[in-house]
């Protein structure tokens, strides 16, 4: 077909419209959205690049300046517009789909939880007592309590001289924290103890007050060992109030069923001897108790009493720690300790 003058130009323009004379990156180039969400602020000033550690083994290449885009080059083909080979009547694999391989029951599969180990009693004593046929060496797992007076404790040694739980001093009253509980709760678990917090009861700040100081400095770790709640006299107090039995009794039930609500543990009550005598005798039965008893088994001086711990020293001696430390006892073997725990677990 012959081609006029003016029908050359027009295809000539035509042609030249077609053209560019941008490059790959130009083409890509595509300019951010105006729109910004709330959830993202714009930076300031340029970030800086994060170093990455080179492997120490490997020979370092020089990295390139990176001034031209990654795909810069050739545009590869996406996987997604190639054809496809297909076999007419091609078999079935022979093997189930994974999700079928999956037990009905995936908890029988798992191994049994591994038991942390009980080192034996190697504890020596700066006042010792001939507790005679019901000496608390008799008892499978020994543990201590500690606070700020402990100093700077070894934990790993001392669990090696039969430290296999921890009861570690959190807070007195409303507004008191123990300079090392913090320290001290995070040590203990690393070296492998089982450990739980105590609060010193004030009697003359509220139930609630201590409570909610307790709860907010001491976490909820479920694999911590309960509460425990210590009520007892100190000459040392600035508070010298005595309450009543109903009084005393109402303040401690407040405390123990707010922190039974929030770490979902029953509290354990510690006691001394002339304060058990006056306001504890006969109550809180559905309580597990920690008595302390330094000069006999405590069947004889709480008669009639079920126990869970027996604080059986409060001058013991041992490598990890410098000066003395409290002892204890739990009531029962290996298994029923290992049994306990784990059904406080949560």
């Amino acid at each position: 077909m012959r081609l006029s003058a003016t029908s050359l130009v027009v295809v000539s323009l035509l042609l030249a419209s077609c053209r560019s004379t941008s490059g790959p990156e130009e083409v890509l180039a595509i300019k951010p959205s105006n729109e910004v969400t709330s959830a993202i602020s714009a930076s300031a000033a340029p970030i800086p690049a994060a170093e990455v550690a080179a492997d120490a083994g490997a020979p370092q290449a020089d990295v390139p300046e990176q001034h031209a885009l990654a795909w810069a080059g050739q545009i590869p083909q996406t996987q997604a517009l190639t054809s496809a080979t297909t076999t007419v009547a091609m078999p079935l694999p022979a093997e189930k789909p994974v999700a079928m391989l999956v037990p009905e029951n995936p908890a029988a599969t798992l191994e049994p939880q591994v038991r942390s180990r009980i080192y034996s009693h190697r504890f020596r004593d700066a006042k010792p007592i001939n507790f005679g046929k019901s000496s608390p060496k008799k008892y499978a797992v020994h543990g201590v309590d500690v606070s700020r007076w402990q100093g700077d404790i070894d934990w790993m040694k001392l669990r090696t001289q039969g430290a296999n739980f921890a009861y570690i001093k959190a807070t007195d009253g409303g507004d008191h924290l123990d300079p090392m509980f913090k320290t001290n709760w995070r040590r203990a678990k690393d070296a492998g103890l089982k450990r739980g917090a105590y609060h010193f009861f004030y009697w003359c700040r509220t139930a609630g007050e201590q409570a909610e100081w307790f709860i907010r400095n001491v976490p909820r770790d479920p694999d911590a060992l309960p509460p425990v709640i210590d009520v007892e006299y100190n000459a040392e107090s600035s508070c010298k109030r005595r309450l009543s039995t109903a009084k005393i009794h109402e303040k401690m039930q407040v405390f123990m069923d707010m922190l039974e609500r929030h770490y979902g543990k029953r509290p354990i009550i510690y006691t001394a001897p002339d304060f058990y005598d006056d306001h504890l005798e006969g109550a809180f039965r559905e309580y597990p108790f920690w008595l302390r008893s330094v000069a006999a088994h405590p069947s004889k001086v709480y008669p009639g009493r079920k126990w869970l711990f027996w604080q059986y020293s409060g001058s013991g001696l041992s490598h990890g720690v410098q000066g003395r430390i409290d002892l204890n006892v739990f009531r029962g073997s290996e298994e029923d300790w290992h049994d306990w725990t784990a059904a406080r677990a949560s």
